[in-house]
């Protein structure tokens, strides 16, 4: 791929309380991410670092995106290999450390558990998580180890009953009809 994307994004502090950063405890911690025509992302710090837990922060954000990647790309590989996907939930773990100078993560853990639609595809899907992590622009892009721990659903099968045909013979009164 020869060709160059670029991302444009806009952040936004919104947590000056009347006096901006004068002091540690002064000030929140909430911004917004925006991006044109696209929804408000309502951010803050995690709060360890006195953060608002509803919002979301860089570590959960980070650990999104590299969750999003691989599912995007997987969905895609999957489709082009003939592996019908009807399910798939990931639920992701960072693990970061602190340090003197701030910290960095570790490790992320990307735990998919996949529904497909047939048995005889169950092989191929848990494979296709390796070629999805070769190709993920985010984990190329990152510093730390991601892992995989993939989980393969078969859809269950559904028993579809025969229809039965039932007759049913109505009587109607003569007088009922002449009416």
């Amino acid at each position: 791929m020869d060709r160059m994307h670029t991302y444009d994004t806009e952040v936004t502090w919104t947590g000056d309380r009347g006096t901006g950063t004068s002091d540690y405890r002064a000030y929140e911690r909430s911004h917004e991410v925006a991006a044109e025509g696209r929804p408000v992302i309502p951010g803050s710090s995690d709060p360890s670092f006195r953060g608002d837990p509803t919002r979301w922060n860089p570590e959960q954000m980070l650990l999104a995106s590299l969750s999003q990647c691989h599912l995007l790309w997987y969905l895609h590989l999957c489709s082009v290999s003939g592996v019908v996907v009807t399910g798939y939930v990931d639920r992701a773990v960072g693990t970061m450390a602190g340090t003197a100078d701030g910290g960095h993560f570790t490790e992320a853990v990307l735990r998919p558990r996949v529904r497909v639609a047939a048995a005889e595809m169950a092989d191929r899907a848990l494979a296709l998580h390796a070629d999805a992590h070769r190709a993920c622009f985010i984990a190329n892009s990152v510093n730390f180890p991601v892992r995989h721990e993939p989980v393969i659903e078969v859809e269950p099968e559904v028993e579809v009953e025969p229809e039965v045909e039932v007759e049913v013979e109505v009587e109607v009164e003569p007088e009922a009809v002449a009416g």
